[in-house]
């Protein structure tokens, strides 16, 4: 009769249906040494259940928040930003050279072929996109589905 009580106690905790007191009667047959063989996988949980129940945090929780700021890594800081800021300035090179009259057309022609053939594919990659309109088009007109949408649902609400 016990051991039908037991069965009807696990199914019930296994759907989460017990009350604390039949958890307790559940923690209390398994933590006995008899037990049931075709039940004996569930001793170790409940074991576990009753060890764990039984921890407690020993070490002291800190509740002092205060936070003192160390002033020495601002200045480790800064000499680091200095010292990167000299090796740079250093090792960039700000010439970017000269050029004489005949050469600075011939640049200027060069930069103004580059600018047409970046302006032509450029102007070819919009040209098809075009078809985008298009699209946007088609979305608005179904937005009168949804005025549809809603009188269906006035009607059927009623």
């Amino acid at each position: 009769m016990v051991l039908n009580n037991i069965e009807k106690l696990l199914k019930k905790y296994e759907n989460g249906e017990t009350t604390i007191k039949e958890e307790q009667v559940l923690k209390n047959y398994f933590s006995s040494d008899t037990v049931a063989p075709h039940l004996e996988m569930y001793k170790p949980m409940f074991d576990y259940f009753l060890v764990n129940q039984q921890e407690q945090f020993t070490k002291d929780i800190p509740l002092n928040t205060k936070r003192i700021f160390n002033y020495k890594w601002i200045s480790v800081a800064a000499v680091a930003v200095l010292m990167l800021g000299f090796y740079f300035s250093n090792s960039f090179n700000s010439d970017l050279g000269t050029y004489s009259e005949s050469e600075k057309e011939l640049a200027y022609n060069e930069v103004v072929k580059s600018l047409e053939m970046i302006s032509s594919h450029f102007n070819k990659g919009t040209s098809t996109v075009g078809y985008l309109n298009e699209v946007n088009k088609g979305t608005s007109a179904l937005g009168y589905l949804n005025e549809i949408d809603n009188t269906t649902s006035i009607i059927f609400k009623n």
